[in-house]
């Protein structure tokens, strides 16, 4: 293990798993002494290819060669950019026709909540319980558990919370309100799905009071949970959709999206209401091209039906309380947070990656790749089967 990791690259956690990496291709992390390790996590949603897909690779390249970063954001005519956004607007609602791109996620949900604030003149944002939606002091303010944000307080001001699926809090959101942001599918608390239209209720009420719905589709977009967006089971279109993690196959990048006459609000009064200089990179526009490309011309959103019905029927066992998600976006929720523990850990001597969930301490991700095989999905569940009857065995003894 590299002491120098330790020392020279600050930590986010007193335990990192440290797997010292030296190459990644398909479905498989290699570390340094050459061994495969099968991904069940996809860099935490991201990877929605894989490691080094031939096309996104090929798209990268082509790219560099011509030229990387020329001039901040919205000054110049980029054709990866230009091209990608329209093509992702093909694929959207008539009134998600106008693309911001940024560099990450959270960077997204900042200018998200700036917009809705600047279209409606408003200050208050309605948000749920246990969201997550990013670790800058805007995104923080928006996420739901205080044991997250506590530390970090003062943060914004006039942000209300409600509870997700729960259709009595709806009552909070007022003609005070300029935004209710949500998770189509909250990720850090369990990949929990909404229940009994309970979007299009708040789609609703949105609409009766003159608020803006945001929807965070941060880690169920591009293909996750077998439509390109989730929103799409739910019949809910936001006002503003907030993209990023899978969109370029694990470059950096986030996105938020609206109509071009909400988007205009940002052009004035002041003027660069929203700037960033590295979102937009030809680079990172091009890879995220290739990748939707890839998942809209191939059977990959369908496949992932399939493969969610092969993973759901592999992973039952009695210490396994339920499999919680939709498409390659799920969580085994396990019976104790001990048991969650050791089989992400002993995962990891055995060669397959798992990881945690932010809030939800008894659940175990499962989000690989889009074009893992169900070969490689057989030989993970077979794995993670073996642990927990080890698991059992040991009890029992």
């Amino acid at each position: 293990m590299n002491p120098d990791f330790f020392k020279y690259q600050a930590q986010t956690s007193p335990t990192p798993l440290a797997l010292e990496v030296s190459s990644a291709k398909g479905s498989y992390v290699y570390d340094t002494d050459g061994k495969a390790h099968l991904d069940f996590v996809a860099g935490v949603s991201a990877c929605t290819l894989g490691h080094s897909h031939p096309e996104v690779v090929k798209a990268i390249t082509t790219q560099v060669s011509k030229y990387m970063h020329v001039m901040v954001y919205g000054e110049y005519i980029q054709k990866p950019a230009v091209d990608f956004t329209k093509i992702l607007s093909s694929f959207l609602p008539d009134e998600l026709e106008t693309t911001y791109l940024v560099n990450s996620g959270t960077e997204a949900i900042e200018g998200a909540l700036k917009l809705a604030r600047r279209y409606t003149g408003r200050t208050e944002i309605v948000s749920a319980r246990n969201a997550y939606h990013g670790n800058t002091m805007g995104s923080l303010s928006v996420s739901g558990s205080e044991e997250q944000k506590g530390a970090f307080r003062p943060l914004l001001p006039e942000i209300n919370f409600i509870v997700f699926n729960d259709e009595k809090d709806l009552e909070k959101i007022t003609a005070k309100t300029a935004a209710v942001v949500l998770e189509t599918i909250q990720g850090g608390a369990g990949f929990i799905l909404p229940k009994k239209d309970y979007l299009q209720k708040v789609r609703a009420k949105c609409k009766a009071v003159g608020a803006l719905l945001i929807l965070d589709e941060i880690q169920p977009g591009f293909g996750r949970t077998g439509k390109l967006f989730a929103f799409e089971h739910y019949n809910c279109t936001p006002d503003i959709l907030v993209i990023g993690k899978g969109m370029a196959s694990g470059l950096p990048v986030g996105a938020f999206i609206s109509s071009n006459k909400i988007m205009g609000s940002l052009q004035s009064k002041p003027k660069l209401g929203h700037i960033t200089t590295f979102g937009g990179n030809p680079v990172i526009a091009a890879a995220s091209l290739a990748t939707l490309n890839v998942i809209t011309q191939s059977d990959l959103i369908k496949e992932t039906l399939s493969k969610e019905r092969l993973l759901r029927k592999l992973l039952q066992h009695e210490y396994v309380s339920e499999i919680r998600g939709k498409g390659l976006m799920l969580a085994l929720i396990m019976k104790t947070e001990e048991l969650a523990n050791y089989l992400i850990l002993e995962a990891a001597k055995e060669q397959l990656i798992l990881f945690w969930l932010l809030f939800e301490k008894k659940a175990v991700r499962i989000s690989p790749p889009l074009n893992i095989s169900e070969k490689e999905i057989t030989k993970g569940c077979k794995i993670i089967v073996k642990l927990l009857d080890n698991f059992k065995n040991q009890s029992v003894n």
